[in-house]
């Protein structure tokens, strides 16, 4: 069973997730909250696995809530939700740690296969978005010719094309296939990417990855 937080200020909203999580019978609603400050405090305080975070939120909004949550070790995994997929407060809430954002009007199918890919340990950066928003953003991004962290020279020639491959949005399955490897191969070099990089998961691969310049948002496609 797929413990669920829901917060957002709006009790429509939470309402209508609640409905659609409520008819799968693998998911189960076991907190809600209004704002980052009462999410913070009601995961201390019920065992949850995957939180569905709004941004705009009054008190504190869901950026520094996900950033005080992932700062736990062991703490639950957090989805992002935003209204407009160009919401600046995305790329804030990946680099806090969020595993991945999702539009409020998500398909339900969508929606309980993003917090089934969560919990599993995987991410939720849908590749057009990840483009769109990282486009929006690229000004605060570095330009060409800016010298690369030294972090990325421990990486093996195979790690970096893993970690530029799943920057551009690819699956591990679709990765395998256009480097023509074992998926489980594919695993371990993202393993092995995350670990030597300090990250957490793939939504941070894609934040580093276009931060330290090593894709660019025109050349994601």
């Amino acid at each position: 069973m797929i413990r669920v937080m829901l917060v957002d200020d709006q009790e429509l909203l939470r309402t209508g997730f609640r409905m659609v999580l409520g008819a799968h019978p693998g998911i189960e609603v076991v907190a809600e909250a209004g704002n980052g400050a009462a999410a913070v405090e009601a995961v201390r305080a019920v065992e949850v696995d995957v939180v569905l975070m709004d941004v705009r939120m009054p008190v504190m909004d869901g950026v520094e809530a996900t950033r005080l949550i992932r700062s736990v070790a062991g703490g639950p995994r957090v989805l992002i939700l935003t209204t407009f997929d160009l919401d600046e407060y995305a790329f804030a809430a990946l680099k806090a740690g969020a595993s991945g954002f999702l539009l409020k009007d998500v398909p339900p199918a969508d929606l309980v296969s993003a917090i089934h890919s969560v919990h599993s340990g995987d991410a939720v950066v849908a590749p057009s978005t990840t483009r769109r928003l990282l486009e929006r953003f690229a000004v605060h991004l570095p330009s060409a010719g800016v010298a690369e962290p030294a972090a990325l020279s421990g990486l093996t020639a195979r790690e970096r094309e893993v970690l530029v491959l799943v920057a551009r949005g690819l699956s591990n399955t679709e990765i395998a296939g256009r480097l023509e490897l074992a998926e489980a191969t594919v695993k371990t070099h993202l393993g092995r990417v995350l670990a030597k990089l300090g990250l957490r998961d793939r939504a941070q691969v894609v934040v580093y990855a276009y931060e330290s310049g090593l894709v660019t948002p025109h050349s994601a496609g």
